[in-house]
């Protein structure tokens, strides 16, 4: 496929001084990547590669124009000249590629979970008016507060622009401080920023006037804003429309950056990085309705994971560019490898939302459970040819020994490797079988089109035993041979009907009308088999040993999934352990208080208790006094991002 596929993808954009080379976008996103609130080397090897990677513009991250918006302990901050240095290596880097760069500025208003020293802060917004999500209550802004916030916009833009950043982006999307002046259930002012929508858009159009002011001409201002709030007090998308045509008719914005959701409820902010169950590009209708009644260049986000459904949506005319961020955050390469008509070979994002906003909520830097490098640039560059040419056999068709396997062939090794089933994948095959899960395949389909390109011999349906090791006499043995169902011995397992989450994914078990689901992990299987279930009419009870349902995966996944198993009538019970069970009861144990807890009419126990590492290939290696390693759940089971981790290293080590 050549770039002719692509052509408007693949077409230059006028952005005030700026042509932007291409309509791909890599939209402001969190990284934890900073320094101490400094830009360094490790965001700059970030950002570098998707613009070598054929990225048309990169926008940056929030960045605090006020110090009344901290709002994570030491985010970057551009209320000071001590930002400059570090923004003007940035661009350097990104223009090099001819890629185009854009600082965001922001101010959180409400919307605080965190402080510099653990104190919970002072919050600020247009009125007091509580948050839902982080239950807090901000101080109504002075006006003279709010003319400082101004002015310190246009100074953080100013700074901008000295540091050689082609243009500033406000942040006004997900319900942040210019959000809460437009929407007029929470702003209650009876001032000049309140009540009429032109008071009410006031605060985002002095921001923009007060940047073109201290700016030159063709410096380019965005406005990023959620299209729909998609909450109970949310901004509606005609609402917004009508919002957007006020702030265009000054003439100071440049583009504006559609997106959905808020961050001020637990609805709205799963829209902040959708997971898979969105449709793809499912905000494209919100940027058409803003679009058409602006006139401005305008960019999407939402669910764009492929150059397909970007060229699509461009040539609909719904928006001029896209933003494909996550999509970058798996393959810094898709454009390059889009323009080159390379399509095969892009590693598709799958919207697991587990490495890369996952790792942001859990206070670690960005990163990707297919792309393990990202985030990591500094420490994992290119791979090194080996030496000298290895025989590598790699045991198990899992993700682990996939990535194993992929990477040592890129390094040049012969590499062997044997699945004893049918189909490579191992447990990522089940799980694309949950509901709503079905595009977890896709890690799959992506590691073993590197295996391909890498030159991997593969022998499916094949065991390995002492036979066969001898037989093909390997220089390197990776063991990747995954984990099976935990059943722990509790009273009654001989008496109940029991089965596990994988017989009854696998279709090799019959379920009762009524099923009580042991979850032991808190993640996504226990869920996602209640929700399966529910669906196929059985009534369910979930009994988590955790705090709720799904409590160890990312929360935008979870939540979404807790309000399915609400409308199924699933019904949760949180904070017990498996005790026992016989023909017709399950008996739990309440965590906290030791005390019993029974669920009787039940026709089947559905075990979800984690897993059991399969050591039957390492022991054998062992008794053999070969020496192997290990990698993925065979250490021991944790999930598909560990695995090809490991994977990835030990690739890279042999």
């Amino acid at each position: 496929m050549a770039t002719s596929h692509f052509p408007h993808l693949f077409s230059p954009l006028r952005l005030g001084d700026l042509t932007v080379k291409n309509r791909i976008v890599s939209t402001g996103h969190e990284t934890h990547l900073n320094e101490q609130g400094q830009i360094g080397e490790a965001m700059i090897a970030y950002h570098e590669a998707r613009a070598k990677g054929g990225a048309g513009l990169i926008v940056i991250e929030v960045a605090l124009a006020h110090p009344s918006g901290v709002f994570v302990a030491h985010p970057i901050r551009v209320d000071s000249d001590d930002c400059i240095p570090g923004y003007r290596k940035l661009a350097d880097a990104l223009h090099k590629y001819d890629c185009g760069a854009v600082a965001q500025l922001f101010h959180p208003g409400r919307e605080i979970l965190a402080s510099e020293d653990g104190t919970a802060p002072v919050s600020y917004s247009a009125s007091a008016t509580p948050n839902e999500r982080f239950h807090v209550m901000p101080r109504a802004m002075p006006v003279e507060m709010i003319e400082d916030v101004i002015a310190a916009f246009g100074d953080a833009a100013a700074r901008m622009q000295r540091a050689g950043m082609d243009g500033v982006e406000i942040v006004a999307s997900h319900g942040y401080l210019p959000a809460q002046f437009l929407n007029a259930q929470v702003n209650s002012r009876d001032d000049e920023y309140g009540g009429s929508l032109e008071n009410r858009t006031r605060f985002i159009r002095a921001i923009a006037a007060d940047i073109r002011q201290k700016t030159s001409a063709g410096f380019v201002i965005g406005l990023r804003l959620s299209g729909d709030e998609r909450s109970h007090d949310g901004m509606e998308p005609s609402e917004m429309e009508a919002a957007c045509e006020v702030i265009a008719a000054d003439g100071n914005l440049t583009y504006l950056s559609v997106v959905a959701g808020s961050s001020a409820t637990l609805a709205g902010s799963v829209h902040i990085a959708a997971p898979m169950y969105e449709d793809v590009a499912y905000t494209a209708p919100l940027a058409d309705g803003i679009r058409a009644r602006t006139g401005l260049p305008t960019i999407v986000t939402g669910r764009i994971n492929q150059p397909q459904d970007a060229e699509r949506v461009i040539a609909s005319g719904q928006a001029d560019m896209c933003g494909m961020t996550r999509a970058m955050i798996c393959d810094p390469e898709i454009g390059n490898k889009a323009q080159t008509g390379k399509i095969d070979d892009i590693r598709a994002c799958i919207a697991c939302n587990q490495a890369c906003i996952g790792h942001f909520h859990a206070g670690y830097p960005i990163s990707c459970i297919q792309n393990p490098v990202s985030g990591r640039e500094v420490l994992f560059g290119a791979p090194a040819l080996a030496k000298g040419a290895k025989r590598v056999m790699v045991v198990g068709g899992g993700p682990a020994g996939m990535k194993a396997a992929a990477t040592a062939g890129e390094r040049g090794h012969e590499v062997t490797l044997f699945e004893r089933d049918a189909l490579l994948g191992g447990q990522a095959r089940l799980a694309q079988l949950l509901p709503h899960r079905a595009e977890f395949g896709g890690i799959v389909t992506n590691l073993s089109r590197e295996m391909e390109l890498a030159g991997v011999t593969l022998r499916k349906q094949t065991t390995v035993n002492e036979a066969l090791v001898n037989e093909f006499a390997p220089d390197e043995v990776i063991v990747a041979t995954g984990a099976t169902p935990r059943w722990p011995d509790f009273e009654g397992n001989d008496s109940a009907h029991i089965v596990d989450a994988w017989q009854v994914l696998r279709g090799e078990v019959k379920v009762g009308a009524s099923a009580v689901v042991a979850d032991w992990r808190a993640d996504w299987i226990g869920i996602g088999v209640a929700e399966m279930l529910a669906e196929q009419g059985c009534s369910v009870r979930l009994a988590v040993n955790g705090y709720m349902p799904g409590h160890t995966i990312q929360m935008y996944v979870r939540d979404a999934s807790i309000g399915r198993l609400h409308t199924l009538g699933v019904e949760v019970i949180p904070y017990v352990r498996l005790f026992g069970a016989d023909e017709d009861t399950v008996y739990l144990q309440h965590l906290m208080s030791g005390e019993a807890v029974i669920c009787e009419s039940v026709d089947t126990l559905v075990l979800a208790q984690g897993h059991t590492p399969d050591s039957s290939v390492e022991n054998m290696l062992r008794r053999l006094g070969l020496s192997h390693h290990l990698v993925g759940d065979c250490i021991a089971p944790r999930t598909a991002e560990e695995a090809v981790f490991e994977g990835l290293k030990i690739g890279r080590l042999v």
